[in-house]
């Protein structure tokens, strides 16, 4: 939730906070700094082989079946995503005197200045990833019939699993063609068997082929870039392990390379002091390049305007004079002055 202060309230807040003897002298704000937040999905395989799996090349023709258990993580998407967050080093303290035309100063929930005189423009949120509900998991054994389970061996276990999903297969087609013996009433009905058929063969095939469960998450790898870099590693990732430490040699490394395209202009400084200096400041934010490697090759660029490589400017309180006054939106992210509107008091 923004926080929104009125005059009124900041006239309040300056009666109690002098009757405690503790003055009030104006509010505090920041300016952002810019974050990188590259977003990365990742898909996790996990792998358990089935109690057959040994007899999935005689009976059923697979001869690509795992006999050990694994986990293989890869990369399946990425994003960037410039993020704003509090620049300890531009803190400042906007002054609320009267003789000033300040009716309202917006901040974030982190303090970061977004808007005076006016309602702050919205920002549009990261949607975290939610991953879809996953299907239930299948016991080959509940759909194993009494021949099966009390087989005397493991062959005899895997040629009778298999004749049992021939037959399925058989009693799927004759369905399909409408031969069967036992046809449904209606197509609902028949819909019902054929995913019951479905799910029996998919169990049983279990057996043979083993347990894929794939998961999908989000992990969001954050970078605050403060000057140019060439290659500098950010992270490793390891197709056994994911994301790794930077210091562990097992997995591939992820570079970024950060350059300064245009570097922002300072207004010229007057040499004398503004006497209308109210503690309002913006950011002249700097655009930069900033590439994604993986190893040596280039795999996503991204160019952006980033506040802490920029100036900071005075903005005078004379623009909040009795007659007219601003209303002016800071970019959340950078801290540029996005809009500035004249308004007459008269």
């Amino acid at each position: 939730m923004k926080k929104i202060f009125s005059a009124a309230c900041l006239s309040l807040l300056f009666a109690l906070s002098a009757k405690a003897q503790l003055p009030f002298e104006g509010m505090s704000y920041y300016l952002p700094k810019t974050e990188i937040q590259f977003v990365f999905l990742m898909e996790k395989t996990t792998y358990e082989p089935g109690q057959l799996s040994m007899y999935a090349e005689r009976y059923m023709k697979k001869n690509d079946v795992a006999q050990k258990p694994f986990i293989e993580h890869r990369i399946i998407d990425m994003k960037m995503i410039p993020v704003g967050v509090p620049d300890t080093a531009k803190h400042f303290t906007l002054s609320m005197d009267k003789k000033y035309s300040v009716g309202e100063v917006h901040l974030s929930d982190n303090g970061l200045l977004l808007s005076i005189n006016e309602q702050p423009k919205a920002v549009a949120q990261h949607k975290p990833f939610v991953s879809a509900p996953k299907p239930p998991v299948l016991n080959p054994k509940d759909f194993m019939n009494e021949d099966i389970l009390t087989a005397g061996s493991m062959a005899k276990m895997a040629e009778l699993t298999s004749q049992e999903i021939y037959d399925i297969r058989e009693s799927r087609n004759l369905l399909s063609r409408g031969q069967a013996e036992f046809m449904p009433k209606d197509g609902e009905q028949l819909r019902i068997m054929m995913r019951g058929l479905d799910t029996q063969e998919r169990a049983l095939r279990q057996a043979f082929e083993g347990l894929t469960v794939k998961d999908t998450t989000e992990v969001i790898i954050t970078y605050v870039p403060t000057h140019a870099v060439e290659k500098e590693l950010i992270f490793r990732f390891s197709k056994r392990l994911g994301f790794t430490d930077v210091d562990d040699l097992g997995g591939t490394p992820y570079y970024i390379s950060v350059e300064e395209e245009q570097k922002s202009e300072s207004i010229p400084e007057d040499t004398k002091k503004d006497k209308d200096d109210i503690g309002l400041r913006v950011n002249m934010p700097a655009k930069i390049k900033a590439t994604l490697f993986q190893q040596e090759k280039p795999i996503s660029s991204h160019t952006l305007y980033v506040g802490q490589l920029g100036t900071t400017e005075n903005l005078s309180g004379a623009l909040f004079g009795r007659k007219q006054t601003v209303k002016l939106n800071l970019n959340p992210i950078t801290g540029a002055l996005e809009s500035i509107k004249e308004e007459s008091l008269q």
